[in-house]
């Protein structure tokens, strides 16, 4: 597969081998907030919006929603490198844009203001820059674009799309939150419970309680924040990882730890709302991306400031 028309590579910043890394890629509206020249650019046109982010280059982009997750996801490294310099299961950024490489100026600058560790940045002219994300092995990818996120994940990556939200930086450790069903397990009960009701879903996860869950389009993520957790003792990780459910403990909880257990993959604390809503407990654990495929529980998580990512 070609390469994209344009890879700047980010010499400040340590290259990692992508075949052991986690590989996030970001798109520019995810991780700076360009609505303003988002809106440029669909009432004005391309050349306006070119123009616009050349004339600013020196002007640093104000911080997106996935900003703090890419921060927090750099004092990991760090944490893993003072351990083991020779270390190569890091996290590697990547940023993936639509923009030219002109107007692109603006983005380089404005990641190295804020000293971001972001390896390379790809620009694609081309509408579906999602071709480029499984030849960079990218684990996970985080766009402010329906139609991005979508082709993401029929290619097969881990992705989900990002509101622009102002959003208060949590300090470090890095905090992750995943659902349960359609994100870290498959959408199997969803679709007993729309067809069968509570009830209904209920005696289905009491038959099948022995048998794990099927994957659900961020389980490869989850299970490479895993591997990277094991690192560390529970105690000194840079890494909580959350399970915030729908599901309730005492009727649907026992298979969702199983599942867990037979994957080998340890989250540090799981809250079974049965159906209650997720915003007040996420507003306690202060995560730097909550990742849910219901957008009552993403209108929930904003309402409370939390970063919160949707898998459609």
């Amino acid at each position: 597969m070609a390469e994209p028309e344009s890879t700047v590579i980010n010499t400040d910043v340590k290259q990692k081998d992508p075949s052991e890394a986690l590989v996030i890629a970001v798109t520019t509206r995810a991780i700076f907030n360009l609505e303003e020249e988002h809106k440029l650019y669909l009432e004005k046109g391309k050349e306006e919006y070119a123009r616009h982010q050349q004339a600013n280059q020196d002007k640093p982009l104000p911080p997106g929603t996935a900003f703090a997750f890419i921060q927090a996801a750099q004092y990991v490294n760090e944490k893993i490198l003072e351990s083991n310099l020779a270390e190569k299961d890091l996290f590697d950024i990547l940023v993936l844009s639509n923009n030219s490489p002109e107007s692109g100026v603006r983005i380089i600058n404005s990641a190295k203001h804020y000293g971001l560790e972001i390896s390379k940045f790809c620009f694609v002219s081309n509408k579906d820059s999602t071709q480029y994300l499984k030849s960079h092995g990218v684990k996970l990818f985080l766009s402010a674009d329906r139609i991005d996120v979508c082709n993401a994940l029929r290619r097969g990556v881990s992705a989900a799309l990002v509101f622009q939200q102002e959003v208060q930086a949590p300090s470090t450790p890095l905090r992750v939150v995943f659902d349960g069903d359609a994100v870290l397990f498959s959408n199997e009960t969803d679709q007993v419970f729309q067809e069968q009701g509570l009830e209904g879903a209920v005696r289905y996860e009491r038959a099948m309680e022995a048998v794990p869950m099927g994957e659900g389009p961020l389980k490869a993520f989850a299970m490479h924040l895993g591997k990277i957790c094991k690192k560390f003792s529970q105690e000194k990780s840079p890494i909580r990882t959350y399970l915030v459910t729908a599901r309730s403990g005492r009727d649907m909880g026992v298979r969702a730890i199983k599942t867990l257990q037979e994957w080998g993959l340890a989250i540090d604390e799981a809250f079974f709302m049965d159906g209650a809503p997720k915003g007040p407990i996420l507003a306690q654990i202060q995560p730097h991306i909550f990742f849910d495929d219901g957008l009552h529980n993403i209108q929930g998580a904003q309402d409370v400031g939390v970063p919160s990512a949707w898998v459609p």
